[in-house]
């Protein structure tokens, strides 16, 4: 999805990051919070994830609440934020779409679509280029529908 296609922030646009700066936090950020809907409500769960292609990739155990949601509901909510004191406060909500993409479970098959996505996640939280396959994980790509972002440090730098 396109920036044209997304749905614009109403948020502040005071503190809302620039596309370079949401770029840039999603690439160094390491947890993200991803919510599902189920016959009993919202299911919420902190992972591992990248940022790639302006999608946010994530490597899911195909057996949990989460995969079972998306099947019967690809709608998801994700959340990355951090900072400690109020000023210090940033962050980026994601509502989009989830899917499969590649072989469930992963056991590391050719797709090219994945090359990326793996080179990234094993280099963030693996230290290789190799990905480590457990025949328990599948990909899903989560794709854009609106973003919403705030650095509550711009309300410094503007004074």
């Amino acid at each position: 999805m396109t920036e044209q296609q997304l749905r614009p922030q109403r948020r502040s646009r005071r503190v809302a990051m620039t596309p370079d700066e949401i770029d840039a936090y999603l690439t160094e950020e390491r947890m993200c919070r991803v919510a599902t809907i189920n016959e009993h409500g919202p299911h919420l769960t902190a992972l591992w994830f990248v940022w790639h292609d302006q999608a946010v990739w994530i490597y899911s155990i195909t057996g949990s609440q989460r995969w079972v949601d998306i099947s019967r509901d690809p709608r998801v909510a994700v959340l990355m934020d951090s900072g400690h004191d109020y000023f210090e406060l940033r962050g980026v909500e994601i509502t989009g779409t989830a899917e499969v993409v590649g072989e469930v479970p992963r056991v590391g098959e050719s797709c090219p679509e994945l090359h990326e996505p793996e080179r990234l996640i094993a280099r963030k939280y693996f230290d290789t280029d190799q990905m480590p396959y457990d025949e328990r994980h599948a990909w899903l790509r989560i794709t854009p529908g609106k973003i919403a972002s705030w650095s509550f440090r711009k309300m410094v730098d503007q004074g």
